[in-house]
């Protein structure tokens, strides 16, 4: 019987400039193969459409500053659903989490507005926003404690209620009416609306997800619930044996990750659009989890994977723009590059051993 010519084996923790050489590795050869498909599909110079990129994304302050406050959400989307992934809960529901928070911020929003004085308006629609995203993420976590249900498919399920339900209230506070749509909510009082600081109307947000990360970063890494949570994630077996109650902690997890969503919620709807709509979460809630897992669930590198994708995204749509092209070929782009570091994780957790002594042992026994 013949030996295999390579067998695939599980890496030794490589050092962190190892880790990374790989990744600039596979980020470098992405480039390269995008710019064979471009000149390919395109006939244009692949330096140039990368170059628009650059520009698109980083161009101008205005447009980093945007591309900042895109960062923002999707990182606080992504500390959210962390937690809950670190524990091997695999909440896909933080769309419909997000949406639930959204329509919490909006309803105090609309119904508050110009009833109390703005500081403990924005405050009260913050609350509201964090309580309701918790209790939609509670709702899968008590039914997984309690009856081992999948969360996969309950948490994804109720990301189709949350729009729904968002979609219901869009028609109820449509202004104007028929249209469809609720418009800017208080745009001449601009009540519930966060303050702009030195100018900038997006700088709490990015303040308030600053501290969040450092926050989640310590939570994870120095707190008992956060050594907790990760020994469920590990082996529930073990965590039972060593007295870690496991329902309480699937419980108490998914509470944060909810509540966190929630509070993406109010910044969307407070600091970012100050409107309400069922794409307000625009896919981030998918996103996210790319973003958790790339980063492999360290809030800290969670900002570079949050750039490297919101990059890709304001990138291909200036060069969609610029030239002409469909939006697909930028994604067909994006798609790449993130095939490509994505596959480099295969190479940073395992390394291919060739038989070649093996082999070279049997054609001299023939």
């Amino acid at each position: 019987m013949r030996n295999p010519l390579f067998h695939i084996s599980k890496r030794k923790t490589l050092p962190w400039y190892s880790s990374w050489g790989i990744r600039a590795a596979a980020i470098i050869l992405a480039l390269v193969v995008c710019g064979v498909v471009t000149t390919l599909a395109t006939g244009l110079n692949p330096l140039s459409v990368y170059a628009t990129m650059f520009d698109g994304a980083l161009g101008t302050s205005r447009r980093i500053w945007t591309l900042i406050q895109n960062l923002a959400i999707l990182l606080c989307i992504s500390l959210a659903v962390t937690p809950a992934f670190k524990m091997r809960f695999w909440n896909i529901g933080a769309e419909g989490q997000v949406l639930i928070g959204s329509l919490a911020a909006a309803a105090c929003m609309i119904t508050l507005g110009g009833k109390m004085p703005n500081g403990l308006l924005i405050i009260v629609m913050a609350a509201s926003a964090i309580a309701a995203g918790a209790f939609w993420a509670m709702l899968p976590a008590l039914c997984k404690a309690k009856w081992n249900t999948n969360e996969t498919l309950f948490t994804l399920m109720m990301n189709y209620v949350a729009t729904q339900l968002v979609a219901y209230f869009v028609i109820i506070w449509e202004s104007p009416k028929g249209s469809g749509s609720i418009g800017i909510i208080n745009p001449n009082t601009e009540a519930g609306w966060l303050p702009a600081v030195f100018g900038q109307r997006y700088f709490l947000n990015i303040v308030i997800v600053a501290l969040l990360t450092a926050a989640m970063y310590v939570y994870l890494k120095y707190s008992k619930h956060g050594y907790e949570l990760s020994v469920v994630g590990e082996s529930e077996r073990t965590a039972r044996y060593v007295g870690i109650k496991v329902g309480k902690v699937i419980v108490r997890t998914l509470l944060l990750s909810g509540a966190v969503c929630g509070l993406a919620g109010f910044l969307l709807v407070s600091g970012t659009h100050h409107t309400l709509t069922t794409s307000l979460a625009g896919g981030r809630g998918f996103t996210a989890v790319m973003v958790s897992w790339l980063a492999k669930f360290n809030p800290i590198w969670m900002i570079l994977s949050s750039f490297l994708l919101v990059f890709l995204d304001r990138g291909a749509s200036e060069i969609a723009t610029i030239y002409g092209l469909n939006h697909s070929f930028g994604d067909i782009l994006t798609g790449i590059i993130l095939f490509f570091i994505i596959g480099s994780e295969f190479f940073i957790n395992y390394e291919l051993k060739f038989n070649r002594t093996k082999q070279k042992e049997e054609t001299e026994n023939v």
